[in-house]
């Protein structure tokens, strides 16, 4: 049992450099005698892609940037707009838990209260708001990936991916967030406030009316609370969960997988970074609905009064939403980088240079 839990240890796709490199075998005495040498593999750099497909732009490009950032408009505004009717019941859970107690008796209340027509308030600036999102996620990640990669090199870029995965995405989505304020703000006061308006072309002109822009900006902070860390989670888990499944469960090379096949492997990896996404940004994301309700209020004010217990609120509807729409939203994302025959690097191996230093080739 216990060589088995050490075994689960090890193989961690969140270990250090020295340590993943000691469980791949890839360290040791270099004095030591070496085996029968194996199959040749194939090296690459982070940023490189296979050279057996004739790709419609090279890695890196403007157009490669350009093309993502729309693969990101269309995976985050259709999936968030798909999931509007989820996403207000655990709106109305997290501002008011003693009027909607859970996620069956929330729809229950909401279709007596305002009909199925009801459940889709808020679907404009869901839309328009993480459209805007996706574009900055997504494009921006893609562009601090290959610019931290080119900072660190290709040695250290092979060892330290983690950390890079999770620098490139944090700085991605400030500027999400950034983007994403000013529809989130109207979004909650329109699914939350009876009256307040039903539509986003009602809500915003009150909203500036009454608070001017500080209305519409007043949650960036607890935005960021909430997305940096769970879009930290949502990258840096997938790269490696993808790294993790090609080398454990997956029984061939990606490069012998068929396209259909590595984007099921894209919507499993995606839906696991999901699920500890959904855990990692729920706090935050409770004070974020609360806040945008509430006029006058701080983010601390708001984490105070509803408590440990509050701020876990309505979490099993955001594990289901989240995960799904993780999981949806790389899959959509992965399927645009296929229509347009766009670069999909495979998972990282480690650099010839590192190999030759290591003693690993002659």
């Amino acid at each position: 049992m216990f060589s088995s839990v050490a075994h689960l240890a090890r193989a961690n796709p969140f270990n250090a450099p020295h340590l993943q490199l000691v469980h791949d075998g890839l360290t040791g005495s270099r004095s030591s005698p070496a085996g029968p040498p194996g199959p040749p593999r194939r090296s690459r750099n982070l940023a490189a892609a296979a050279v057996e497909e004739q790709y419609s732009c090279d890695y890196g490009s403007g157009r490669f940037f350009i093309l993502c950032g729309l693969g990101g408009i269309i995976s985050c505004g259709t999936t968030h707009t798909a999931l509007v009717p989820l996403d207000l019941v655990k709106c109305r859970m997290q501002v008011d838990p003693q009027k909607y107690k859970g996620i069956f008796n929330g729809f229950s209340v909401t279709l007596k209260e305002d009909g199925v027509r009801g459940l889709a308030k808020g679907w404009a600036p869901t839309f328009i708001g993480y459209s805007m999102q996706g574009l900055c996620k997504f494009g921006f990640y893609e562009v601090f990936k290959v610019l931290y990669s080119n900072m660190l090199g290709e040695e250290n870029a092979y060892l330290w991916r983690t950390s890079l995965y999770l620098a490139a995405s944090a700085s991605a989505e400030f500027f999400a967030d950034i983007a994403l304020a000013p529809m989130e703000a109207a979004k909650v006061r329109i699914q939350t406030q009876p009256g307040y308006a039903n539509t986003l072309r009602d809500a915003a002109p009150k909203m500036y009316k009454e608070e001017g822009l500080k209305a519409f900006y007043k949650g960036v902070a607890p935005l960021w609370m909430r997305q940096i860390p769970y879009t930290m989670m949502k990258f840096a888990c997938f790269e490696r969960t993808v790294e993790a499944l090609y080398k454990f469960v997956v029984p061939k090379p990606r490069s012998e997988c068929s396209k259909p096949e590595q984007l099921v492997v894209t919507f499993v990896a995606g839906y696991i970074a999901g699920v500890f996404c959904a855990i990692v940004s729920h706090p935050a994301d409770s004070v974020v609905s609360v806040l945008n309700k509430e006029k006058g209020s701080s983010a601390s004010q708001v984490l105070q009064r509803l408590g440990f217990k509050g701020v876990w609120k309505g979490l099993f509807a955001r594990i289901i939403m989240i995960g799904t729409l993780t999981a949806l939203q790389w899959f959509i994302y992965d399927s645009v980088k296929v229509y347009f025959r766009l670069p999909r690097p495979p998972p990282p191996e480690m650099p010839e240079s590192l190999k030759k230093k290591l003693g690993l080739t002659q």
